[in-house]
């Protein structure tokens, strides 16, 4: 009878000592993603996206290209910040297109055509903590983007959303490019 109730209570206190696993859920919020929309210039206003042809996006530092960015017909661009710095730059291209040199084996002579426009994010940072499951999320607060000065730019006029734009979530723009 004393080896019974021993299990028991052994049984009982395995059992409420245990806690739910600690998984974060796919529905709570993470670091948030840039997003801009593109609007047409020549109307001024919120309410006529214009279409970036052949539109590409790659970074800066490393050249890497945005996987859903490449060679696409967008009206809107998410992107991801750094974390752990103040600045980001990408280049975004209107018409992207690769010349072949007719030559199969030798892609030294192939050419980009297209117009890039270097695009430089800069922010502040700030650590939340979503929960244990989750750890912390990153928001980004007093942001400016500016464009590179290259004697034929096509994005024109950018334009926050809010002042002194903050981005604390995916639900939003945050910004305008005008083109």
């Amino acid at each position: 009878m004393k080896k019974i109730i021993a299990l028991l209570l052994l049984a009982l206190t395995i059992t409420l000592s245990c806690e739910r696993d600690d998984i974060c859920s796919g529905e709570t919020p993470t670091t948030p993603r840039l997003i801009i929309d593109f609007l047409d210039l020549s109307t001024i206003t919120l309410e006529n996206p214009k279409n970036v042809t052949k539109f590409r996006a790659e970074t800066v530092d490393d050249m890497r290209v945005l996987d859903d960015y490449n060679i696409k017909t967008i009206d809107q661009v998410i992107l991801p910040l750094k974390t752990n710095d103040t600045v980001t730059k990408f280049r975004f291209y209107k018409d992207y297109a690769i010349s072949d040199n007719d030559t199969p084996d030798d892609t030294s002579d192939d050419f980009i055509t297209g117009n890039p426009d270097i695009i430089t994010i800069e922010y502040a940072t700030e650590n939340v903590y979503v929960s244990r499951a989750c750890g912390y999320k990153s928001i980004f607060k007093n942001i400016t983007i500016t464009v590179e000065d290259d004697g034929d730019n096509w994005v024109q006029v950018i334009q926050p959303v809010n002042d002194n734009q903050t981005i604390e979530n995916e639900d939003n723009p945050h910004f305008n490019i005008f083109h």
